[in-house]
């Protein structure tokens, strides 16, 4: 059996957890994530997705402020005896210390094809690119930022509706079994890694709330790639008549006669077109400020927005 420590925090990792602690081959030894932490109104305090999975499996937990700095953990880690760990979207930083505690390695489950996307936000960064294939990979975590050779990889196609909610659940559902089989081949010595090429090296940050303003004279079809990558967070949005519209559907489409972005060319059953760029954008699903998602033309009739209005004011 093959001895693991898994390190990770929200739902993205929870199937993969389930799935190596299921494995004939595999024995999930302990589980690493991040603290409670208070949500909601009553600030009440809330377990990660990944420690609710892990206490309903009966594994141990271990929930460091900074593993780099908790030594009794470190100290716990070691007596485990693991042959790997095994990271995904964990949220802290490992020391050297920590990395060389494992008897092979530490594996990370990255969202991206590296060395495109390193960093915390590849799954969002894809689709406001407007690339249409991304993936996933596991690598040897070393030091530098998502910087370890490459162990294996796997390319996921981005539709041309996909938000980042959908991307974020195909991605859950292709790492196990890309975690299972790394583990296996590398334990084996099957697997022969693989050096990431810097010169290719790109990074994907993390977006601001207000990354999501909406900036009507891009074009038409970089607004949709916005609105699709932001969908879980911040929300791409605008302003009508001083009250934030966050955007949560819409679709760019060929159009000769804008003259002034952000002008409302007409309202139809399909949604609100709006001049952007040099084509228009059929906005189709709408967040109003204070109330829920709705269809553009239900918002339309209530607001009474019509041909020659404009957004963001």
């Amino acid at each position: 059996m093959i001895k693991v420590v898994f390190f990770g925090t929200p739902q993205i990792a929870v199937q993969s957890l389930e799935y190596l602690n299921n494995s004939s081959q595999i024995e999930v030894v302990a589980v690493v994530t991040q603290e409670d932490k208070p949500s909601g109104r009553g600030h009440k305090l809330c377990a990660p997705p990944i420690k609710e999975k892990a206490l309903e499996l009966g594994l141990q937990v271990f929930q460091p402020k900074s593993i780099r700095k908790e030594p009794d953990i470190i100290e716990a880690l070691k007596a485990l005896n693991p042959d790997f760990f095994v990271t995904f979207a964990f949220g802290q930083i490992l020391s050297q210390e920590v990395l060389d505690i494992p008897k092979y390695e530490t594996i990370n489950l990255h969202a991206s094809l590296l060395p495109k996307y390193r960093g915390a936000n590849p799954i969002q960064r894809c689709i406001y690119n407007g690339d249409k294939v991304t993936g996933i990979t596991t690598m040897i975590t070393v030091l530098e930022l998502d910087a370890g050779d490459i162990c294996k990889t796997e390319e996921i196609e981005i539709t041309d509706t996909m938000t980042d909610v959908e991307l974020a659940k195909i991605i859950s559902e292709k790492s196990p079994q890309l975690l299972e089989e790394t583990l296996i081949k590398l334990k084996s010595g099957e697997l022969k890694t693989q050096k990431q090429d810097e010169s290719l090296v790109t990074f994907a940050n993390k977006f601001a709330k207000q990354d999501g303003l909406i900036d009507f004279s891009k074009k038409a079809k970089d607004i949709e790639y916005q609105i699709r990558a932001m969908y879980s967070w911040p929300n791409a949005f605008t302003y009508y008549k001083n009250k934030i519209l966050k955007i949560m559907e819409a679709e760019s489409i060929p159009y000769e006669g804008c003259e002034e972005n952000g002008t409302v060319i007409s309202v139809t059953k399909e949604g609100i077109e709006i001049c952007a760029g040099t084509d228009k954008l059929l906005i189709k699903q709408v967040k109003p400020e204070g109330k829920g998602l709705m269809s553009a033309y239900a918002w339309a009739n209530g607001s009474g927005i019509s041909g020659g209005d404009k957004l963001g004011v």
